[in-house]
């Protein structure tokens, strides 16, 4: 005779336990839900500007809002056949932001790797004061800035009959709005950081085989910071691309503006051509957009390992 088999009572799930079994089912949904808001919220001041810019002038503020109707190329027409100094300004800009860009990812990662592997005096002071300048605002270092590129502090200054210029004299000239922006603090830290997470044996290993420093740099160390480097040209050229304040103060002659500089004059004394003027800003968004996506991967990459050493 086979013994009977009681068949053991399951304990039911507390009330915490039902909670968080609730709350394991719909995280993933409120989780995409949030970002997909997000993106909305994101893309939407674009997708504006791209359906303002392809309606005609008159139709403005006439419905449909959310799509071109009627749908016309003319605002782009404007833009590059009624201003003849358009091109002038992608060209200017382009100059810019490529020469700054080159020069400053040099720069940066130069000093970055003195810091992060080169001893010498007050090296944490320079480096705390670096970081602390990125704390001041621009607008604070706008008239300093103006001063030095342009006149100088002091204006004809003679020494034994030797006129000394305390300023680079560079007002209205592309060179001046390329100089301020040459170096920034961030860049340096951000190669700096990468820098100290580099191993020590490659360097010591390429000593051993009779490399200096600066072969060390130009031969072991650049090549294999290729992501970080590109990544903070992405980001240098962004910026310079869409920089606003300075070649405002800067430049005075048409013929020198940047392409931001160059958009202003789509706006009238008492009206603004709304279609025209997003028309043209598009000129100075499109070339940001293709240089991200052809190097997302990259900018991603270095974003997400800047910082991991300690300072």
């Amino acid at each position: 005779m086979s013994a009977a088999v009681t068949p053991s009572l399951a304990k039911p799930p507390s009330r915490t336990e039902r909670i968080l079994s609730v709350w394991e089912r719909i995280n993933r949904p409120i989780f995409y839900g949030i970002l997909i808001l997000w993106a909305l919220i994101a893309l939407a001041p674009f997708y504006f500007t791209l359906v303002f810019s392809l309606k005609p002038v008159a139709a403005s503020y006439e419905p449909p809002l959310f799509w071109p109707s009627p749908f016309t190329l003319d605002n782009f027409r404007t833009v590059i056949q009624s201003f003849e100094l358009f091109p002038r300004w992608l060209i200017n800009s382009t100059i810019v932001s490529v020469t700054v860009t080159v020069l400053r990812v040099l720069f940066a990662a130069m000093a970055g790797y003195a810091f992060a592997r080169i001893e010498f005096p007050a090296k944490n002071l320079l480096f705390s004061a670096m970081l602390i300048s990125m704390m001041i605002p621009a607008q604070v270092t706008l008239i300093p800035k103006y001063i030095i590129i342009g006149p100088g502090l002091v204006r004809d200054l003679e020494i034994a009959g030797i006129n000394i210029p305390t300023g680079f004299g560079l007002l209205n000239t592309l060179p001046g709005v390329m100089l301020h922006d040459l170096v920034t603090a961030f860049a340096v830290f951000m190669m700096t950081q990468f820098f100290k997470s580099l191993p020590r044996e490659l360097e010591e290993a390429a000593m051993i085989d009779g490399l200096g420093r600066f072969g060390i740099f130009f031969r072991i160390v650049l090549p294999i910071s290729q992501t970080h480097l590109l990544t903070l040209a992405l980001l240098t050229f962004q910026g310079v691309w869409n920089e606003f304040l300075m070649p405002l103060v800067i430049l005075r002659s048409p013929e020198n503006f940047t392409l931001p500089i160059g958009l202003q004059w789509f706006q009238g004394e008492y009206y603004t051509l709304y279609s025209i003027v997003l028309a043209g800003s598009l000129f100075n968004t499109i070339p940001i957009l293709i240089l991200f996506f052809l190097f997302q991967r990259y900018f991603v990459q270095g974003i997400a390992s800047t910082g991991l050493k300690d300072i």
